[in-house]
């Protein structure tokens, strides 16, 4: 295992790690999730105001209609205060105050606002200091078609249907794939009205609409049904679109990374993976690295006890743990943790994995498991942002490795 003696204390790690990063949270131990992520722009408000905007949004940040108004609000950078919904469990407070039960809502100035589309022209209308539609009267017609042409879920239900087909008769699913295509082939049409890398000349409306729904299919299509949107060559503009969204800040800070929208297909909508030998292409990601692994260390180190409970309830860990061993184990753990913020504030360095390994399998094996149980546990963006999450899996895979390394 690691020497203790040479790793930082929780105190320290957070102290340093919030340094590096921009990333505004909260953490709610007693509550699920233990971290939740604030507005990138409450500074803005006067000491004792509250926000004018309050966004209820589902728990763990899955929703796609909810990820348009939390990436408007960001772009607009209009401070807002966030309810999280727990979507199996709603408060009847708010299935009272929500006609529909559903989210996205929001209240502006004690306004209720629901359904996606509604609240995204409602936060235009009031806060016009960021426009996010053109100021041309042609233009702005135009967008305003191609967000009512995405409210008609065409795209969405052409797609959700090849994805989520049960059919194995190649026939039908040669029909599936042919009906998304044709709505593929609309949106590469749309791209091609304007110059630039968005639908219109510039960042907007429309593409905050289409984001969540294509990037989900970016993600998904390849492992559950074989097909290749990104590096498409049949979809140029739309692949450029992609990577535009991708290299925008607030997008890589509310977006769900491609094992996140995987995980969630297997588990909620029991979706198969198919074995067809595509290459999978991984995401655009235009984040920052080192902010990113500032914000794991910090959020790991901000939230350190809730983790290190989670997994000895939950990792399997228990099995080993009797009385006497318990506090041992515990101690392991947390040096475990503490080890991997202070690797991702390192950046990773090679003199940083040359801690001291104790030869004492059984140690070294509470680290790896500890280790790779929250590797796969870690939930974007609920827990971390896409960036984030994929420095702090890459971070313990390389001291996982490490540590059977030594220990073998």
């Amino acid at each position: 295992m690691f020497n203790q003696a040479k790793v930082l204390e929780w105190e320290n790690l957070l102290q340093i790690s919030k340094k590096g990063t921009t990333v505004h949270w909260k953490s709610t131990p007693a509550q699920s999730p233990a971290t939740v992520v604030l507005s990138s722009h409450l500074s803005k408000i006067r000491e004792g105001d509250k926000p004018l905007v309050v966004l209820y949004r589902d728990t763990n940040a899955w929703c796609p209609f909810c990820e348009r108004v939390w990436f408007a609000l960001e772009e607009k950078e209009i401070p807002f205060d966030v309810e999280l919904i727990d979507l199996n469990n709603k408060p009847k407070w708010y299935t009272d105050m929500v006609p529909t039960g559903l989210v996205p809502a929001v209240k502006i100035e004690g306004e209720l606002f629901y359904e996606s589309k509604t609240i995204l022209l409602e936060l235009e209308s009031r806060f016009a200091k960021i426009p996010l539609l053109p100021e041309n009267p042609q233009e702005k017609t135009v967008a305003l078609e191609m967000i009512e042409a995405c409210e008609k879920g065409e795209l969405f239900q052409a797609g959700f249907k090849f994805i989520r087909s049960l059919s194995e008769q190649n026939q039908e699913l040669e029909e599936l794939e042919s009906d998304l295509e044709l709505n593929l082939n609309e949106i590469e049409k749309a791209l091609q009205k304007y110059p630039g890398d968005y639908f219109l000349r510039d960042f907007s409306l429309v593409d905050i609409m289409y984001i969540p729904i294509l990037q989900r299919f970016s993600a998904n299509l390849p492992v559950f049904r074989g097909y290749n949107l990104r590096g498409n060559e049949k979809y140029p503009l739309l692949n450029r679109w992609l990577q535009a969204m991708n290299n925008r800040r607030v997008y890589q800070l509310i977006k769900p990374d491609d094992n996140t929208n995987h995980i969630l297909g297997k588990n909620l909508f029991k979706l198969k993976p198919i074995r067809s030998g595509l290459e999978l292409i991984p995401d655009y990601n235009g984040s920052d690295p080192q902010q990113d692994r500032f914000e794991a260390a910090a959020k790991l180190s901000d939230n350190h006890k809730t983790v290190t409970k989670d997994i000895l309830e939950n990792s399997g860990i228990k099995a080993w743990v009797n009385e006497d061993s318990c506090q041992k184990v515990q101690e392991y753990i947390d040096l475990s943790l503490r080890f991997l913020a202070d690797y991702l504030i390192q950046g990773g360095s090679t003199s940083c994995l040359t801690y001291e390994i104790i030869n004492e399998r059984a140690i070294a094996a509470i680290g790896a498991i500890a280790l790779s149980y929250i590797r796969n546990r870690v939930c974007v963006p609920r827990d971390l942002s896409a960036g984030a999450a994929q420095e702090f899996r890459t971070a313990i895979d390389k001291i996982v490795s490490s540590i059977y390394s030594y220990s073998t």
